[in-house]
């Protein structure tokens, strides 16, 4: 393993390449096998336990994976002065992974009391939110990496663990096509992973701080809590439509849901490419008081991201059917005629993926503004009324009712905080003005 860690660490002068290399290449293969991995286990065995696959390891998993999390990462990423030491950090992580998986045994112990969940499905999603568990649990060594400067480290322990999780649980589910010993060979693989990537490599960083204080982690709780619950609410919402197809219809659904939602995440990425490197100018501008500038910014990124929504929807609309039809022959002839019934609702994911980017960029927006407590309202007032619709609108109308849902539920996002943001943009401005403030 020393030798590894030598291998590992960048001894070079040019670290800020490194960085930027890295950090791509690690956040790619994760994205990607998280996109591609429900296709593959759908077609080597089947939409049933593709079904299963998909909801755990894209939704129950990855909620799980925002408890383990807890919005810890901005805090400690950001914490240059060192207010707390990295030994504090993972005390904190340490108790919030145990959090995420007790809720997970609570969550799946009840479904499958009521008689909702086989004890197959429950082993196969135990597993997957063990492994996204595991992934929180990393998070806070990948965290420390970004914090002392070496955020390559970060995207090399991405890169690596994930092929070395994926690949494993590949190998496994194509030999033996037998899904829960490929998902227990992926929660192997990625405890490996960790071990070999972050336990052994921080030890290397002489820097790291590990003397922990009294009562210090609930401290950073505390300080994270907000960012945590506002995040949890903020991917159920996302994820309303998702929840409402497990509980109401068949494994089947929820695959074949999964599917037809891929986009999604591709919008998203494109949507931060576009978003994050104005976000320091947006503040500034922001912070010097120059309104009539930030307006402007706001405008521009909008239109940015309405004109790429309406490129990705009308490029849908017109290669919809045949892009379903080839994922239908890629997944084997059997599936013939099982996506391209659902290319109205494959229309509308796409939309609301628009709205969702346009949502991100109003909550950025609120971010500088400082307004958490707006932000939490609104996610507040969006989960509500995802619960109150999302099983409504799936029980009558199956997928095309979530693809509903869904893009509702982001039409939502972007008013409540697209109307929170122009209030606090005109309310500021007046005050700026009647104090005596000019803008430069």
């Amino acid at each position: 393993m020393k030798n590894l860690t030598r291998h590992l660490l960048y001894k070079g002068t040019d670290i800020g390449r490194q960085n930027v290399l890295w950090n791509i290449a690690g956040s790619f293969v994760y994205a990607f096998a998280s996109m591609v991995l429900s296709f593959l286990v759908i077609r080597v065995v089947g939409d049933d336990q593709g079904g299963i696959f998909s909801f755990g390891f894209s939704t129950l998993g990855q909620q799980m994976f925002i408890v383990a999390y807890f919005g810890i990462r901005p805090f400690q990423i950001t914490d240059n002065k060192g207010e707390y030491s990295f030994g504090e950090y993972l005390e904190c992580r340490n108790a919030t992974c145990i959090l995420a998986l007790v809720m997970g045994a609570v969550y799946l112990t009840y479904r499958h009391g009521t008689g909702e969940y086989s004890a197959g499905k429950c082993m196969i999603l135990i597993l997957l939110v063990i492994y996204k568990v595991i992934d929180g649990y990393a998070d806070v060594y990948e965290s420390e990496f970004q914090r002392q400067g070496s955020l390559y480290l970060t995207g090399k322990s991405n890169f690596f663990r994930t092929i070395l999780s994926v690949s494993s649980f590949l190998i496994v589910l194509v030999s033996l096509e037998h899904l829960l010993l490929a998902c227990l060979a992926a929660v192997a693989a990625q405890m490996l992973g960790v071990a070999l990537f972050n336990l052994d490599v921080i030890r290397a960083i002489g820097t790291v701080d590990w003397n922990k204080r009294e009562k210090q982690n609930l401290r950073v709780l505390g300080s994270t809590v907000f960012l945590f619950v506002a995040t949890f609410l903020d991917f159920y919402v996302f994820s309303a439509a998702r929840y409402a197809i497990d509980a109401r219809m068949n494994n089947a659904a929820s695959g074949y849901f999964n599917l037809i939602f891929m986009p999604t995440s591709v919008i998203y990425m494109v949507a931060n490419f576009v978003i994050r490197p104005f976000l320091t100018k947006l503040t500034d501008m922001w912070n010097g008081h120059e309104f009539d500038c930030f307006k402007s910014e706001l405008k521009r990124i909008a239109a940015v991201i309405g004109g790429l929504t309406v490129l990705a929807v009308g490029a849908t609309a017109v290669l919809g059917k045949w892009v379903l039809s080839v994922m239908e022959m890629l997944l084997g002839g059997q599936y013939t005629g099982m996506l391209v019934p659902y290319y109205g609702a494959f229309v509308v994911i796409v939309l609301g993926g628009g709205f969702y980017a346009l949502a991100n960029l109003m909550y950025y927006s609120l971010v500088i503004m400082r307004r958490q407590r707006a932000i939490f309202v609104v996610y507040l007032l969006a989960a509500v009324l995802a619960a109150a619709l999302s099983g409504t609108l799936v029980s009558g109308f199956g997928i095309n009712g979530a693809a509903g849902c869904y893009l509702l539920l982001m039409v939502g996002l972007v008013l409540g905080f697209g109307l929170y943001t122009a209030g606090v943009y005109q309310k500021e401005k007046k005050e700026y003005a009647c104090n005596g403030g000019r803008e430069d």
